[in-house]
């Protein structure tokens, strides 16, 4: 049976602006507030996870960004109402689909780890404790959903509402993958492993628009789903250090160019927000 909205999720989605101001304006100041966190990495070169430098810190800047720009356009309220967004788990079309975030990328990620077997790679087996794998899990959604709030509660509405889902999802690809560039040069990584990545990453964000769009439109849906990348891929032997990007990245465009058409959308109410260009937070009901 489908949740029933709870107080905060019942709330409408903040509207961007028009056109392509609002996601433009949104990655400019997500830069903006990222720089300090990339002179971070780079002045102390230290890791909070393997593969995680210290400029990973950086995925409150997209939430910080689209909680100001919010702000400045819909005030207060407006602010609140994509806070909300972060636990609108009253959204979700039905319980399914809570579980499909949950479990589809780290399928995703067994799949490449049979791949792998199969090709002959050897890999020690993997070392997953329960206890840990839920810490991690819990840090990665709350990080998740400090990019979730930006790019699915405030970059999307806008893209989409001009251009549809799958441009939208392939424009937030792109930016998401590019924002991330310097951790990565700070984490050691060689330019074909960031442009295998790259790849991998705009077809995830694809997945994660297909889940938004079908699954209730949920933020937390979304950052359910992000937050299992990581966790999938820290399980990886040993902590990811033996994850082929090359593999991932070819396994989840395979998923990609697989999903089923989104057909009429995922909400309950049948409306998307942004697609309507009118449900703002501060619209005042009509007249009886």
């Amino acid at each position: 049976m489908p949740h029933e909205p709870s107080d905060g999720a019942s709330l409408p989605s903040p509207r961007p602006p028009g056109g392509l101001a609002a996601p433009g304006a949104f990655l400019a100041l997500t830069v903006a507030l990222s720089i300090p966190f990339w002179v971070l990495g780079a002045l102390r070169p230290r890791e909070l996870l393997p593969g995680l430098p210290v400029s990973a810190l950086m995925t409150c800047c997209p939430a910080a960004a689209a909680l100001v720009l919010t702000r400045h356009r819909a005030g207060g309220a407006g602010a609140r109402a994509l806070l909300h967004r972060a636990v609108d788990v009253g959204r979700v079309a039905s319980p399914r689909w809570l579980l499909a975030a949950a479990l589809l990328i780290p399928a995703l990620t067994l799949l490449g780890y049979g791949v792998l077997r199969v090709a002959g790679r050897p890999l020690p087996p993997a070392d997953i404790a329960p206890g840990a794998t839920l810490a991690l899990t819990a840090v990665f959604l709350v990080a998740a959903l400090g990019e979730e709030l930006g790019w699915t509660g405030y970059a999307l509405p806008a893209l989409r509402a001009h251009h549809g889902p799958w441009s939208a999802a392939l424009t937030i690809g792109l930016a998401w993958a590019a924002w991330h560039v310097p951790s990565l040069v700070q984490a050691g990584r060689a330019v074909g492993w960031i442009a295998w990545w790259a790849l991998g990453t705009v077809a995830m964000r694809v997945l994660l628009v297909w889940l938004h769009e079908r699954g209730g439109e949920s933020v937390f849906l979304v950052a359910l789903a992000h937050a299992t990348s990581n966790v999938a891929w820290q399980s990886f032997p040993v902590h990811g250090s033996h994850y082929d990007v090359r593999v991932g990245a070819v396994v989840t465009l395979l998923a990609a160019a697989l999903l089923p058409p989104l057909g009429g959308g995922g909400r309950r109410d049948g409306g998307r927000d942004g697609d309507r260009g009118g449900a703002s937070v501060l619209r005042r009901p009509r007249a009886r």
